[in-house]
């Protein structure tokens, strides 16, 4: 069997990473009862060299606390390489910071949220039929403030939040991004919210009543092993 690899973007904000670990140890936790598929970690900001699409079942690409916006170094290398591995029909799904990188990788684009930060749970709209929502309306846990603004080339938009018209991007076949943050429960988005409470504050949320509504977004938390379940090769 195929691994599922991991592209890790970035690490938690400190709060969350006491509370749950690493963004890989959040998605093992969402896959817990998906079955006995291996799971393989690369770091996308190390010299080392990116796996072949061949030798992958899948590829999940984290979040990050860094912006897409940067165009860093291992940004650009890390975006030729999903074109790349896109190209050669792996199953993508990209998760916030990845759901952005994917949309840049692919001719689309990505700047400050014009509607400005959006973070708490909140509710997805699904805007048009799609294999990997199933339902028409579930929460998720986001924590944004870029978002992407131009999609890329063949690319859709499939569901929307009240802040972001382009929550959910079927980008290819079999190729998706979420800006919204699956692996998230309840306890992360805390956490999240927390760590941010000063400039939570300083720009008008109420951090007490962002904490008090966070939700596990069981229905956000489905769609990681949905992905591996239906369209994970080998």
């Amino acid at each position: 069997m195929k691994p599922l690899g991991i592209l890790v973007t970035g690490v938690p904000v400190p709060l969350a990473q006491e509370r749950r670990g690493s963004f890989v140890d959040m998605i093992r936790a969402a896959l817990a009862d998906g079955g006995p598929r291996p799971i393989v970690a690369f770091q996308a900001d190390a010299d080392d060299a990116l796996p072949a699409a061949a030798d992958l079942g899948a590829l999940l690409i984290t979040g990050s606390a860094a912006s897409v916006t940067e165009r860093a170094p291992w940004m650009l290398r890390g975006e030729a390489w999903l074109a790349a591995v896109v190209a050669a029909g792996l199953p993508v799904f990209g998760l916030c910071f990845g759901h952005q990188m994917l949309a840049q990788a692919l001719g689309g684009r990505v700047t400050a949220n014009p509607r400005g930060r959006e973070i708490g749970t909140v509710t997805i709209r699904r805007v048009a039929d799609d294999e990997l929502l199933s339902d028409s309306t579930f929460d998720a846990n986001m924590t944004h403030v870029d978002s992407v603004v131009e999609l890329p080339p063949g690319a859709r938009r499939i569901g929307e939040s009240d802040l972001d018209p382009n929550a959910a991007i079927r980008f290819g076949p079999r190729v998706w991004g979420v800006q919204f943050h699956p692996e998230f429960d309840a306890t992360t988005l805390r956490a999240y919210v927390r760590q941010r409470a000063d400039v939570l504050q300083r720009e008008g949320f109420a951090p007490e009543a962002l904490e008090a509504a966070a939700s596990d977004a069981p229905g956000s938390r489905a769609l990681l092993a949905r992905f591996v379940a239906r369209f994970a090769q080998g």
